[in-house]
């Protein structure tokens, strides 16, 4: 963006000079060079200025002029501009600025918790191959900084730039947002804008208005209490006193190597020491192996994966320090230098700290040393000894997840911006309370349209992933409930919904298959937001039952050229019950377009409930376009 000062004229009198304000022009983040405008609609030009100076905009052939207000603020409009670029914006006021490399096309915002900010950063050894070729021009991103206000929406944003999808860019792009606008792009061919407004953990009420927050009495007190920057300061105070003193603590006591009489025991990785003598221990653990690299091998650059752990961990190979992560979520993967490894034995030490629930290395990740193309497999036996045992640390307060902060701090100073659409990815907070999520998810969507103008834009959004240990038997479940509460969102005109529940991972919340996400969205993206009617953009979705005997026939919408078992044999996880409410597992055939499903343990069906699990394993019901059905149940029962 270059700025150009228009020579001043000297004035004799200092009095009169320094009456003569002459502020600059001043815009908001939004508006930079490479910014994407959106296409056939009415698009907002704003920014600020000394109140009464006149402000031209020339854009794409066109002029137009403002005049600023007593506040100083100003706005132009232009219309239907078509898609394409890049364009320069001329903004002249008693300065002048040039906006270069401008974009039209279709602005998406992408927001929401974890599963939406995730970075392709942070899946670079699962797209390696997608990161490299990533050189896209008319792709491009608006990283919204992470930022709450309590006491009153804010104007603008702290800061935030446009950059275009290159194989360096990418790396700061959020997963799904990157796959839906590379999929959206091929089909569309206009340039995409992302504007990416998410935050790890944030419930939904966060992302709410204090208007739209009256409707939730609770959430609605927590924003005023979190109006008080004492109580922010105090709360953060005897937090960072109390963390701080246990690590502190920790440290102290840790007895870690240097003390020869704790003896090493013996431990299966990976796995939780909750499950050998220590039992129930929080604190400080320490894990070796002796890694035997061939001579071939040694000296060579090599990537250490060690799975996930829980919850902090510093590790060294042969004494010296290759990784540290200080929380639970992030997978290992930590780079050896090249010269760190020597042929022979290889000591690898794990410094683990735990502070609350099983400590350990989560099942069923990968930990291995890479060097090349060849693998040491690393799980199996390590040895072990407790450096110190701690009382279980209380966690912290998250400030920035509480009600209304994050739309006031990151939502509002986007709504002069022209949008196509939203996507949100968003849910696993609030999982605790499924009902609630019924009417705050709704009251998102409608308080979000409503503050942007702009209708009922289309508004499409992830149903939660299947996570954590699959059961055995038929029970109940809160992400099962909160994904029904994500369905029945789908009554909100211009919705639709995107089911993963074949994608996630059990022992991850954070799965790696982001492209099937950002893929879905982008089919769903095609009937909501771009009217194509004959795409199949949805599984299967039920929509009515009906007993006959003893069994039940269920019909379905969004079948498309047919319902299937996927991966052949019968459907799985189907649930059936009679009048007592006691859900047994059934077995189900594909009819037609209707699925039978029966047990003989039920002779007087009443209800039947599909995929109704925090995991759903092997939920298998599909049409024949590869799209999942969503987890349902004919019930209404608590």
């Amino acid at each position: 963006m270059k700025r150009f000062k228009k020579p001043l004229i000297p004035l004799l009198i200092s009095s009169l000079f320094s009456l003569a304000a002459n502020a600059d022009i001043r815009l908001p983040k939004l508006i930079g060079d490479g910014m994407v405008l959106q296409r056939n609609a009415e698009v907002k030009i704003w920014g600020w200025a000394d109140p009464g100076e006149k402000v031209s905009v020339q854009f794409s052939g066109r002029r137009h002029t403002a005049v600023a207000n007593r506040e100083g603020a100003w706005q132009v409009m232009f219309k239907n501009l078509k898609a394409g670029g890049p364009h320069t914006m001329e903004i002249r006021g008693d300065n002048a600025i040039s906006i270069e490399d401008v974009l039209v096309g279709d602005v998406w915002l992408c927001s929401g918790q974890s599963n939406m900010e995730y970075p392709l950063s942070r899946l670079a050894h699962h797209y390696g191959d997608e990161i490299a070729s990533a050189d896209n021009p008319f792709i491009r991103q608006f990283l919204v900084p992470q930022h709450y206000s309590f006491k009153t929406p804010e104007t603008d944003l702290e800061s935030g730039e446009w950059k275009k999808a290159t194989p360096e860019n990418v790396l700061k792009f959020s997963a799904v947002a990157y796959f839906f606008a590379e999929e959206t792009y091929k089909e569309q061919r206009i340039p995409i804008g992302l504007i990416n407004a998410s935050l790890g953990g944030s419930p939904a009420e966060a992302w709410l208005s204090e208007e739209a927050l009256k409707s939730f009495p609770g959430h609605f007190a927590e924003l005023q209490r979190f109006k008080s920057d004492e109580l922010i300061a105090e709360i953060e105070q005897s937090d960072r006193k109390r963390i701080d003193s246990w690590y502190q603590q920790a440290n102290q006591r840790d007895k870690g190597l240097r003390d020869s009489k704790t003896l090493w025991h013996s431990m299966r990785i990976p796995g939780y020491w909750a499950d050998t003598q220590l039992g129930d221990t929080n604190g400080i653990v320490w894990f070796r192996k002796e890694v035997e690299v061939p001579q071939r091998l040694a000296d060579r650059e090599a990537t250490l994966v060690l799975g996930r752990i829980v919850d902090a961990d510093t590790t060294t190979i042969n004494g010296e320090e290759v990784g540290s992560t200080g929380y639970q979520y992030p997978q290992r993967r930590y780079r050896v230098p090249a010269g760190l490894l020597k042929a022979g034995a290889n000591t690898i030490d794990i410094r683990v700290t735990n502070e609350r629930g099983r400590g350990g290395f989560v099942p069923e990740k990968t930990y291995a040393l890479l060097i090349d193309d060849e693998r040491i497999e690393l799980s199996g036996e390590w040895q072990y000894r407790l450096g110190t045992a701690m009382p279980s640390l209380a966690g912290q307060t998250f400030v920035r997840w509480k009600p209304g902060g994050l739309y006031q701090g990151m939502i509002h100073p986007l709504l002069n911006y022209r949008i196509k659409g939203a996507l949100w990815y968003q849910g696993e907070s609030n999982a605790g309370r499924p009902r609630e999520y019924e009417a705050l998810l709704p009251a998102l969507i409608r308080d979000w349209r409503d503050n942007w103008k702009l209708g009922d834009f289309p508004f499409l959004f992830v149903q939660l992933a299947n996570f954590m240990p699959a059961k055995e038997e038929p029970s109940e479940s809160n992400w099962a409930m909160l994904r029904e509460s994500q369905r029945k969102t789908l009554r909100l005109p211009n919705t639709a919904m995107a089911v993963i529940i074949d994608v996630g991972e059990w022992n991850d919340v954070h799965p790696v298959n982001k492209k099937a996400v950002g893929e879905r969205l982008a089919l769903a993206a095609r009937r909501v937001a771009y009217g194509d009617k004959e795409i199949v953009f949805s599984g299967p979705s039920f929509e009515s039952m009906e007993v006959a005997g003893n069994k039940i026939q269920l019909s379905f919408g969004n079948t498309g050229s047919g319902l299937v078992a996927k991966g052949g044999g019968p459907l799985k996880y189907f649930s059936i019950a009679g009048e007592d409410k006691h859900f047994v597992w059934a077995q189900a055939e594909i009819k037609d377009d209707r699925v039978i499903v029966w047990s003989d343990k039920v002779p007087e069906p009443v209800a039947v409930r599909y995929a109704w699990a925090d995991n759903p394993e092997g939920a298998n019901l599909f049409n024949r376009e590869g799209l999942p059905a969503s987890p349902f149940r004919t019930d209404n029962w608590p």
